[in-house]
């Protein structure tokens, strides 16, 4: 049996449907903190399960059984997730991180990564690591102001990263899964390609039909509102990785999707074709 975490997320409700699509389901179960979240989401022939990533405890019946764990890192109470993992007889873990472990580790939230990481590697438990780079989905932040305004207000709109399709990391996630050789491994997970807020922007309008403004901003008038969003320590972490402390590795396109799963990394043109009603 598979525990997929954060089933209706951006990467877990793609994995569920990539396993299920596999002929996975019966041996797939998606966790939700609220099942009826999951209708219309969680495929039929899937198995739901409640529990909540923060109250360790309320993990033991979706964990019955369980031999492969799919978690994300920082959304619950990493040590006490993995602790009930270990004590149900879970033999491996698939972790997704993020790059800046490697690309920033003197950051808070790569610091908290890097933790998870080691407990999983500590814990006894077979383990794979995914450090994924900047997510496709963070252009959702726009989703409001692109509706509102048909305009995009960004710090750092020329610098360009390789921004991961959610899918992608599911779709890497699946492999290291079900295939053999992949535990003990930690793989970098960028996009295809290099690409600015300023590109973003323009593929959104494309998709969209309608001219879509990109206004750069300074990183103090980004900073406020999102401080207020996600705290002062984690906003001046993301303006850094926006633009405002990029180095090579980050900005390094690395070709680890296509290895694991044999298919190319989505451009960020595929995603923003997906999600344009978001937009709308």
């Amino acid at each position: 049996m598979i525990l997929v975490t954060g089933a209706t997320g951006n990467i877990g409700r793609e994995l569920v449907r990539r396993l299920h699509a596999d002929g996975r389901g019966p041996g797939v179960r998606a966790l939700t903190r609220d099942a009826a979240r999951s209708a219309g989401v969680v495929p039929d022939g899937v198995e739901v399960a409640e529990g909540d990533l923060g109250r360790a405890k309320t993990l033991k019946p979706a964990l019955d059984g369980v031999r492969s764990l799919f978690l994300i890192a920082g959304v619950g109470a990493d040590a006490g997730v993995l602790e009930a993992a270990r004590d149900a007889g879970v033999e491996h873990v698939v972790l997704v991180s993020s790059i800046t472990v490697a690309t920033h580790p003197h950051l808070g939230p790569a610091q908290a990564n890097l933790a998870v990481e080691r407990r999983l590697r500590e814990s006894g438990m077979g383990w794979t690591v995914l450090r994924p780079t900047q997510f496709a989905s963070n252009t959702l932040w726009w989703a409001e102001s692109v509706r509102d305004e048909s305009a995009v207000h960004v710090p750092y709109a020329d610098t360009g990263l390789p921004t991961v399709h959610p899918a992608d990391i599911a779709s890497v996630a699946r492999a290291a899964l079900t295939e053999p050789g992949h535990r003990g491994r930690t793989y970098p997970l960028t996009g295809p390609e290099r690409i600015t807020p300023r590109q973003q922007v323009a593929e959104l309008g494309r998709v969209l039909g309608r001219e879509v403004a990109c206004v750069g901003i300074g990183r103090e008038e980004a900073y406020g509102p999102m401080a207020a969003a996600m705290g002062a320590e984690t906003a001046d972490s993301v303006l850094d990785l926006m633009g405002g402390d990029v180095n090579d590795e980050l900005l390094t396109v690395h070709d680890t999707v296509h290895r694991v799963t044999g298919s190319p990394a989505r451009p960020y043109r595929h995603w923003a074709k997906e999600n344009a009603n978001a937009f709308r």
